[in-house]
């Protein structure tokens, strides 16, 4: 038996501090924006860049070499994660960047870091997307790179390999790749700035190599390049100016640069370079603006954002605060809500090529990215405007919405992020697919939101859609309960979203296969209550669910807890504790680690808002039982609960549900300091 009055004042407290903090980072526009923090490999790109353009801004050179010495490891490399080892092409870009910038081989932080870059492989090592840079600036021949065909963008539709049979980061990626791939303009280095002493075996030149399947395209790619060499090539004029066409199309206007993400946007600037466009063209200067808008600089110091995230910021919070109590007449959700209504996609994207059939719809990640809706932004953005009562002056919108991301349903059942069945396994064996991300197959977590946003519309599990979906999720559940994370580290970030998007569509969660999905998260919560996963669980399967503990990794697993109807649990209590401990004086809660996933095992992001969002949504969920608890039968301010078997033998044999003597002890000293 707990003390209610004085559980829910404690809640009532945090939530609202958690409320107001959220709503003072509101802009005055209506939306939320939290900074992207990534590893230090932008801001080496960004200096290769300078060099090759031949325009090498001293001052902004030098901030980024803070950035690189900040960064650096104690074993002198550098890494794409915090508290991850040092990984090969963020050491060699590192290394590179320092060398270009004037530092010479015997600096003592050049020494640890040349001999880290070795013992990690050094050059011959490095992926395709390294290697380009490497190229461009005269450090490897071209031979070492894989080619990229302009031809690849006008194969027909009906081959089984064409352009839209990859993703849709891929394609922004590999048009601009392409040019500069037929073009191959080099700045060759003056010999003191090159780093040939990273190849481990100098006498050899890096070459492609692979076993298996992929040795067949490596053997394709020496096809190509003898082609290139004897210019066999009848078509390349045409595919130049398709190639050329498609990227101006996503520069131009209406649009925050190729993709509105900085691979896309740093290789189009090369690419419109090796096409002729002057730096004083107004292309160019506007694609040079919506590159150089990535740019942070604060007092700690100058970094890169990878893109931006005003939607999924935007949505995610509105969908927090309604959740937390706000309300549709609240002017910070008016102003949110109008604003999310007012970027919805109307014009026909690159998706509409394997999904003609719906009107198009659908919500961007970034500010202007029209060509790229995607299916988890769109469930997000419909999640909140729902949730929070929106109506719109269009009577249309929600239906136009939910029947654009209905279309998107995978022939598996479930839904992946840009586009429709695009999982031909074949592909990921182009010598180029080694960013692991050049498919787009379905995942269980946006699969999972899809489902929580069906059960705000009214769908239950017997409709079609809805069994398809189930039957995947069952399908995806791993040996030990855990559901994958493609979008967030990781397995509890899969786990909990698929746990709330079953109870939302109103599946009975006391079937077995769902409770233990619960056991796993119970499983791996930490000694201090919350819990936490590092990004290494990506390549090493024994640290699934482990890690330092996160405030926002801690809410979710909360939140998937709280999917099922006893909330009296030792486990969510802990977690709760954790939450209301790590608070700010200020409402918010602090985060030094990664949990957003970019491509796993090669890129990660933190997100920003993801700190403080989530653990008001948990927060407010826990609050929410307990009222509705004290108002269907709890009496004088108790409330009774229900008995967990494994648990039970700890009781003080007064009554209480075991451990929540010692939270009502714990909410006490806090109430009194």
């Amino acid at each position: 038996m707990v003390n209610t009055p004085d559980l829910l004042s404690l809640l009532g407290s945090a939530i609202s501090r958690a409320q107001q903090h959220l709503l003072s980072l509101q802009s005055p526009d209506g939306y939320w924006i939290g900074e992207l923090v990534v590893d230090s490999t932008l801001c080496s790109d960004y200096v290769a860049f300078m060099h090759w353009a031949g325009e090498v801004d001293p001052e902004l050179e030098a901030k980024c070499v803070r950035h690189f010495l900040e960064r650096q490891l104690p074993d002198g490399g550098w890494n794409i994660y915090p508290e991850g080892p040092s990984e090969v092409n963020a050491t060699v870009k590192a290394y590179f960047s320092l060398k270009l910038a004037g530092f010479s081989p015997s600096h003592p932080i050049m020494v640890k870091a040349r001999e880290r870059a070795r013992a990690l492989g050094g050059i011959e090592k490095t992926n395709t997307y390294a290697r380009l840079y490497l190229a461009l600036l005269g450090q490897v021949p071209w031979d070492a790179v894989p080619t990229i065909p302009v031809e690849f963008l006008i194969l027909p539709r009906w081959s089984p390999i064409h352009f839209y049979t990859v993703s849709s980061w891929t394609r922004s990626m590999v048009v601009p790749l392409a040019i500069i791939n037929h073009y191959k303009i080099t700045h060759r280095l003056p010999e003191e700035r090159g780093i040939k002493e990273l190849y481990v075996s100098p006498e050899k030149t890096p070459r492609l190599h692979a076993k298996g399947l992929k040795k067949l395209f490596i053997f394709f790619d020496h096809i190509l390049k003898f082609c290139e060499d004897h210019q066999i090539r009848p078509f390349r004029r045409y595919a130049l100016q398709v190639a050329e066409r498609w990227m101006l199309e996503r520069v131009g206007d209406g649009n925050d640069g190729l993709a509105a993400i900085f691979p896309a946007m740093l290789n189009s600037l090369i690419a419109l370079r090796c096409l002729g466009y002057n730096p004083d063209h107004p292309l160019y200067r506007k694609a040079e603006a919506d590159f150089k808008d990535l740019f942070v600089e604060d007092e700690k110091g100058f970094r890169i954002q990878p893109c931006f995230s005003p939607v999924w910021d935007t949505a995610i919070t509105t969908l927090v605060l309604a959740r937390s109590g706000l309300t549709i007449n609240d002017e910070p959700i008016k102003r949110a809500t109008d604003w999310l209504a007012s970027r919805e996609v109307r014009i026909p994207g690159d998706w509409v090529v394997r999904n003609p059939k719906p009107e198009p719809s659908g919500w961007s990640f970034e500010f202007n990215n029209p060509y790229n809706p995607d299916a988890d932004d769109t469930a997000m953005v419909l999640l909140a405007l729902r949730t929070a009562g929106y109506e719109s002056e269009d009577p249309g919108m929600y239906d136009r919405g939910l029947n654009w991301l209905l279309s998107f349903q995978g022939k598996d059942g479930g839904w992946a992020a840009f586009d429709k069945d695009v999982t031909n396994r074949l592909l990921e064996y182009v010598p180029f697919a080694d960013h692991n991300a050049i498919l787009d197959p379905t995942c269980s977590n946006i699969t999972a939101r899809v489902l929580e946003v069906l059960g705000t519309y009214g769908f239950t599990c017997s409709h079609p859609v809805v069994v398809r979906a189930l039957r995947l999720l069952r399908e995806h559940q791993e040996f030990d309960g855990a559901w994958y994370g493609r979008w967030g580290v990781n397995y509890v970030y899969g786990t909990w979203q698929v746990l709330k998007g079953l109870q939302a569509i109103g599946i009975n969660m006391d079937e077995p296969w769902i409770r233990r999905g619960r056991d796993w998260l119970e499983r791996h919560q930490n000694s201090d209550g919350g819990w936490g996963e590092s990004c290494a669980s990506y390549e090493d399967s024994s640290l699934r669910g482990r890690g330092r503990s996160t405030p926002s990794q801690t809410a979710w697993a909360l939140m998937g807890l709280l999917s099922f109807r006893d909330s009296y649990r030792e486990s969510i209590r802990r977690g709760i504790e954790f939450l209301l401990k790590t608070q700010n004086k200020d409402g918010s809660w602090d985060e030094e680690l990664i949990t957003g996933t970019g491509f796993p095992r090669v890129f990660y992001l933190k997100y920003d808002m993801y700190r403080n969002n989530w653990p008001l949504m948990a927060l407010s969920l826990y609050q929410q039982r307990l009222n509705a608890q004290v108002s269907t039968g709890a009496s004088r301010g108790t409330v009774h609960a229900e008995p967990e078997p494994a648990l039970t033998t700890r009781g003080s044999g007064s009554g209480l549900r075991p451990g929540f003597g010692l939270l009502k002890g714990f909410f006490t000293k806090l109430s009194h300091g």
